[in-house]
């Protein structure tokens, strides 16, 4: 398994079947916009491979919040629901923490979906805690 950091669209774009394994509806035209608009931002992904095949990956990015200070927020973590069970989300989580740390964060913080209690159970066993909240108006 080869872990590999990819920064640019062209990078990403190819793995969309993987994001959709979470949000279902996202077009290739969305995803490319939203991808142009972070990308700025220092968003990356970090992406497990086998060969030439995409297992998993995880978006990232550093932030500073006042009540944290400065963070990794790991975003759209997905590893495809055909290899699950092997070791590629501890593999992603374990380097995430590395970047954080060599990126001297204080914390790393993500946002799971309610009723993914599969991803919470995963999350708590790799040292996360439920710490509030993630509320959203939609305009």
């Amino acid at each position: 398994m080869e872990l590999r950091r990819l920064i640019t669209v062209e990078e990403m774009l190819p793995h969309l079947n993987l994001i959709q394994q979470l949000t279902p509806s996202l077009t290739t035209a969305e995803y490319r916009s939203l991808l142009e608009a972070m990308i700025p931002h220092r968003y990356a992904m970090l992406a497990a491979f086998e060969g030439d095949a995409c297992l998993g990956l995880s978006g990232y990015w550093i932030g500073h919040k006042l009540y944290c200070g400065r963070y990794l927020e790991i975003d759209n973590f997905v590893v495809d629901a055909k290899h699950r069970s092997r070791g590629i989300g501890q593999l992603l989580v374990d380097e995430l923490i590395r970047i954080a740390q060599r990126e001297g964060c204080m914390n790393v913080m993500l946002d799971a979906y309610l009723e993914n209690t599969a991803g919470h159970r995963f999350y708590e066993r790799h040292g996360f805690m439920k710490r509030g909240y993630h509320f959203i108006k939609p305009l």
